[in-house]
């Protein structure tokens, strides 16, 4: 489970440090959300990009809605100070190291993430916060997975090194915390959104690509998800082993010189009904 504290260091470094790779990988999913939350963006007024990490989904809508004021926030500075390096001499758009459980009432006219509202310890609690911070009739436009079963990618990198989750039971902080659009549906409901719908995205997860793309997706793995930690935690002599594994498994999914995998995730929509 990732925590706040590892947000606001470790993890959250690693993120800033993998950026480039990390946007690459969500790149499918990605243009169908901003896709989704230009429909769903005022010509102006204000809009919160919760969770914003790098802020390209933050960057995408600035540049489509020049008199929208938009606010990316992460818990993460070092996330943040990329945001703001790339989002520099954009003047509706400003990053804030922020809690979105903390925003207060800020009668913004949209909120939207991709894939940065999954890790709420008490997903209630953060999705009323959310609520609070929209004005009534704000839409809400997210992504996030679809079950860890429709991600070939984590099955994948997961069998090669031998890590074997608990089959889901409930609600938990991390990649797949609303992968159930039962779930997420009524939760949603329970916490003021009124609406919701949820679009399935199928998308091409590139996760190595370039002059050696096995390579190239093996440091990614090696830094980022569940294989990293797994890495980190053993021997020396395992690791390699472990690598070797890993490495012998990627190479089986090259495709078009990229390694490639089938992903599978929800855009959701919502709009803030009257308040609590």
């Amino acid at each position: 489970m990732t925590t706040t504290f590892d947000w606001t260091g470790r993890v959250g470094d690693v993120w800033a440090q993998e950026w480039r790779r990390t946007d690459r990988s969500l790149a499918g999913v990605g243009g169908a959300l901003n896709a989704a939350i230009l429909a769903a963006a005022p010509g102006h007024g204000t809009a919160i990009d919760i969770g914003c990490g790098a802020g390209g989904t933050s960057l995408a809508l600035a540049a489509r809605r020049p008199d929208l004021g938009i606010t990316g926030i992460d818990l993460s500075p070092a996330l943040i100070d990329v945001a703001r390096e790339r989002g520099a001499g954009m003047p509706n758009l400003r990053f804030d190291v922020a809690d979105s459980q903390a925003l207060g009432a800020r009668g913004a006219d949209l909120l939207f993430s991709r894939h940065g509202v999954m890790f709420f310890a008490d997903p209630v609690a953060g999705f009323t916060a959310l609520r609070g911070a929209a004005a009534p009739g704000a839409a809400l436009v997210f992504s996030c997975f679809r079950p860890r079963a429709c991600n070939a990618w984590a099955l994948v990198v997961d069998g090669a090194v031998g890590n074997r989750p608990a089959p889901a039971s409930g609600y938990a902080p991390g990649p797949y915390g609303l992968a159930d659009a039962d779930f997420t549906r009524d939760m949603l409901a329970r916490t003021g959104w009124t609406g919701a719908t949820a679009q399935p995205v199928d998308f091409r997860y590139v996760a190595g690509a370039g002059p050696n793309p096995v390579e190239d997706a093996l440091g990614f793995f090696s830094h980022i998800g569940s294989a990293a930690r797994t890495l980190a935690d053993a021997a020396p002599e395992h690791r390699e082993v472990l690598r070797a594994s890993l490495r012998d498994a990627l190479t089986r999914h090259v495709q078009d010189d990229a390694v490639a995998f089938d992903g599978a995730a929800w855009i959701w929509r919502a709009t803030a009904g009257e308040p609590l």
